[in-house]
């Protein structure tokens, strides 16, 4: 399969990028920068592009499977409204370009703690976090009014994702946050990839939300 990958740079896109290179996918990371961009492993090739540029989008998007946007502020002085715009871009350019399958790394935000309360609306969801998290949640609505035939999945993490150990054992979700025994929700980055790397070679959840915790 061939992958546009926005966001390879970071934690959670580099992790990605390793993880469907690894499975023998070919990953093309979409980056600002192309000569700071280090990909160490076969199988991954970066070009230039900027996904707030529309027709940066559609000329690096074009040929390719897929795309998995893993595009985020750069926390705590990026502006968290990225992840809304980009949104904007991948749903107007990527139907154009031919490709149907969007994958979005999103947020915990969003989840459901309670009928009709999401874990950002709760009294303990750090402030710190809130502008991120509502411009996620923002960006949720706005793919799932996607046109009909771009099959997206967007794939929020649990409450606390941090990098560890890939496990390959975790459990999927959809619109609610998904707690262990003592009532902690988690998940490494490198089990995080592995999930969405999974919905992308064996798509079970078109055109929802899903979510991935221990």
């Amino acid at each position: 399969m061939k992958i546009a990958l926005f966001g390879a740079g970071g934690h959670i896109g580099s992790r990605i990028a390793e993880e469907a290179a690894v499975r023998g996918h070919e990953v093309t990371a979409v980056v600002r920068d192309v000569a700071r961009f280090a990909a160490d492993r076969p199988g991954i090739r970066a070009v230039q592009g900027d996904i707030l540029d529309p027709a940066s989008v559609a000329r690096a998007v074009a040929g390719h499977d897929a795309v998995v946007n893993a595009v985020g502020p750069k926390l705590p002085e990026g502006d968290p409204q990225i992840v809304v715009q980009a949104a904007r871009t991948l749903l107007a350019e990527v139907p154009k370009a031919g490709v149907r399958r969007l994958l979005i790394v999103g947020g915990a935000g969003s989840l459901e703690v309670a009928p009709g309360v999401d874990l950002v609306d709760t009294a303990e969801f750090p402030e710190a976090w809130k502008g991120i998290a509502l411009a996620h949640r923002d960006a949720l609505r706005l793919y799932r009014t996607a046109p009909e035939g771009l099959l997206w999945t967007y794939v929020s993490p649990a409450a606390f994702i941090e990098p560890g150990e890939r496990t390959g054992h975790f459990r999927i979700g959809t619109d609610q946050l998904l707690t262990d025994e003592r009532g902690e929700s988690r998940i490494s980055i490198e089990d995080y990839a592995a999930a969405l790397v999974d919905e992308l070679e064996n798509p079970r959840f078109p055109r929802q939300r899903i979510t991935v915790a221990y």
